[in-house]
């Protein structure tokens, strides 16, 4: 499985950065894919754009496709898996052939969804029986479906923590550090990993958000306010980022890290924990799983900050799955959308939260609920001058950039002290505000 890819279509699917589309495929009249009536009647030939070239190889898609022609026998489904997803679906967006199914590039404006896709029904309705809903919404109408939620966390090696004393989660970034001192010094396992070098893994960080106040308007705060300030969400993620660096508790240099082989070693307790999202969990055991070791011993914690003595999590939608509005076959691929989100059991299969908004959470995350975490979703009105306001600063709150330069400063390698390095962030970031109207 290629994670990067999977990274893209979760944690980072939550606020990729928009460049804006300069597509002339889109009509700026929008149209309608409304639900079929009769199964029996639907027909057409439909295509699946996806990231998933993973799923796609090994013949899951090919699966899937048999079991929703059980209910929709006219209907045949081709998928087209795309190596870099984002970068080509922008260019063929410039056309109207970009696939009648395609999960919606993080590049496309939200004010746009209409010129590019058909609507799924009005935010009222479809809010009753899905989460995240609003992410989508523009004008009352719902453009997009994602068929499943995910969340941040630690992906943890539970027996090398509890090897080292830390058996409970840590309550805050100080006892976070001094787990990971413990681990250390009692452990021959590295602390914690960066993945450094792969990159993605370190935009991670910005879903910190919202979790260190159990704040359902966090990202609001961010569109207007500064990210950088004392006590900010993110600032906090970040100093928990740099003082695990700083403090060695990494791997020894961190440009050799690499992403794939760290699931095993992360299996095998030689490293004891990476932040990363709960997409990642069923890769980590299934490392654990080809390594002859047990799956049970991959974990998975919330962010170490509490309000009134409960954890908080933040869940967000992975991709979102569109009708292209020049298909002639909506009907055919809101079928698709429609039984991909509620029928396929792609949520179990991958251990993610379900859209759905009385379905139970994935027996994986039992320990949140034992342990009483908080889930909440993000108020997204503002997301879109987030994506706005991080483009005009060149700030990159989704990009590696800054916080690899962060990490730099934490080891050493780069210039410097940490307080002009916020103070820098600060400052491009509330000027660019300014330019957003703020």
């Amino acid at each position: 499985m290629n994670s990067r890819r999977i990274l893209a279509g979760s944690v980072v699917a939550l606020a990729l950065m928009a460049s804006g589309c300069t597509g002339t495929g889109g009509s700026t009249k929008g149209a309608d894919a409304k639900a079929p009536v009769d199964p029996a009647k639907v027909n057409g030939t439909i295509t699946v754009l996806t990231q998933r070239t993973d799923l796609v190889q090994d013949g899951t898609m090919k699966k899937y496709a048999a079991e929703f022609n059980k209910t929709y026998p006219k209907v045949k489904v081709k998928f087209q898996a795309l190596t870099n997803y984002e970068a080509e679906v922008k260019i063929r967006m410039n056309t109207e052939n970009y696939g009648d199914v395609l999960l919606i590039p993080g590049v496309i404006k939200k004010s746009d969804y209409p010129k590019f896709f058909a609507s799924l029904g009005t935010d009222t309705e479809r809010s009753k029986k899905y989460r995240f809903t609003d992410f989508t919404t523009v004008g009352g109408k719902v453009y997009g479906q994602s068929p499943i939620g995910v969340m941040p966390g630690f992906v943890y090696n539970k027996k090398v923590w509890q090897q080292a004393g830390a058996g409970k989660w840590p309550t805050t970034p100080a006892e976070f550090l001094a787990d990971l001192k413990a681990i250390k010094t009692k452990t021959d396992a590295t602390p914690y990993y960066t993945n450094f070098s792969a990159g993605w893994p370190l935009t991670s960080w910005t879903f910190v958000n919202g979790s260190v106040h159990c704040d359902t308007g966090a990202t609001t705060k961010i569109a207007e306010g500064d990210p950088w300030a004392k006590g900010a969400d993110l600032r906090v993620g970040d100093q928990l980022l740099y003082d695990t660096v700083h403090d060695g508790y990494v791997e020894k240099d961190p440009t050799t890290t690499n992403w794939e082989a760290s699931k095993a070693r992360l299996a095998k307790g030689e490293i004891a924990t990476e932040w990363l999202g709960t997409w990642a969990i069923i890769q980590f055991q299934d490392a654990a799983k080809k390594a002859g070791l047990d799956p049970d011993d991959i974990g998975f914690m919330p962010f170490p900050a509490q309000v009134d003595g409960k954890f908080c999590a933040t869940v967000g939608p992975d991709y979102n799955l569109a009708v292209n509005v020049h298909s002639p076959h909506k009907e055919a691929a809101r079928a698709w959308i429609d039984w991909f989100t509620d029928k396929s059991g792609y949520d179990k299969d991958n251990l993610a939260i379900s859209p759905l908004k009385d379905a139970p959470l994935p027996t994986v995350l039992k320990p949140y609920e034992d342990a009483g975490v908080k889930l909440i979703e993000l108020d997204d009105s503002a997301g879109a001058k987030v994506k706005l306001v991080d483009t005009e600063s060149e700030v990159g709150i989704n990009t590696p950039d800054y916080r690899q330069k962060l990490v730099d400063l934490a080891r050493g390698a780069g210039k410097g002290s940490l307080d002009d390095f916020y103070a820098d962030l600060s400052k491009r970031w509330t000027e660019a505000q300014k330019n957003a109207g703020s």
